[in-house]
């Protein structure tokens, strides 16, 4: 039996993500108790490691295991460079454990956009996010092919809101994806440059930390209400 408010971890890699995601769940899921775990180490060790490594991926599923002894009735992993220990974690612990932008991915499929961006400012988000996204048509879109288009701009990483959005406008020019339908933020630090770079490009574009809360809201309330 949940109690009336449950706890939801939620591990970051930097702190920006962790502040964005508080953000979205005091707007959709005020109802939670929120648990915050920070490793600021973990997304710079993934960038000089190339990528996920397995030393890295125990690293993470120890982090879990922290939260889930510590009574988590519900998981957010705020970095997407990590997604693919989700997977695991499902197979071992019988709790809702969401990727960064899974719910995002799946609003986004559902959605009547045809040529979708996703961008990125950290080199691993951008495979780690696409895999995500194209695992996910199968199940959502069948029936209907999405067109996938990445852009990266390191600059964009800790810029001011306005800077980080013409940098990921620049960098969607030049890799052709300045005509799509809809543009997905791989990660949630670049949540901020959301509305400025929409307003650049006159497409919308989706973040995940309120897609995030509000899919945790929707499987941990009927267990609250039961």
């Amino acid at each position: 039996m949940l109690e009336t408010a449950p706890l939801v971890a939620m591990i970051h890699a930097v702190p920006t993500a962790g502040r964005i995601a508080q953000t979205a769940f005091a707007q959709e899921f005020p109802q939670a108790r929120v648990w915050n775990i920070l490793d600021d180490r973990l997304l710079d060790d993934a960038r000089t490691a190339g990528g996920l490594t397995d030393t890295l991926s125990r690293r993470m599923l120890r982090l879990i295991a922290h939260v889930m002894d510590g009574g988590a009735q519900g998981l957010l992993l705020t970095c997407s460079s990590y997604g693919e220990v989700v997977d695991t974690a499902r197979r071992l612990w019988d709790v809702p454990v969401l990727k960064s932008d899974e719910s995002l991915f799946k609003a986004a499929l559902v959605g009547p956009y045809q040529r979708i961006a996703v961008v990125a400012s950290a080199p691993p988000a951008v495979p780690a996010a696409v895999a995500q996204l194209e695992a996910l048509v199968p199940a959502v879109r069948p029936d209907r092919p999405v067109d996938v288009v990445t852009a990266l701009s390191e600059e964009a990483a800790g810029a001011e809101p306005e800077a980080a959005a013409r940098h990921l406008a620049d960098a969607l020019h030049t890799a052709g994806g300045a005509d799509a339908d809809a543009v997905l933020l791989a990660q949630y630090s670049l949540t901020p440059a959301r509305d400025p770079l929409a307003a650049l490009l006159n497409v919308p574009v989706l973040d995940g930390a309120g897609a995030a809360a509000r899919e945790l809201r929707g499987l941990l309330t009927p267990a609250i209400a039961s």
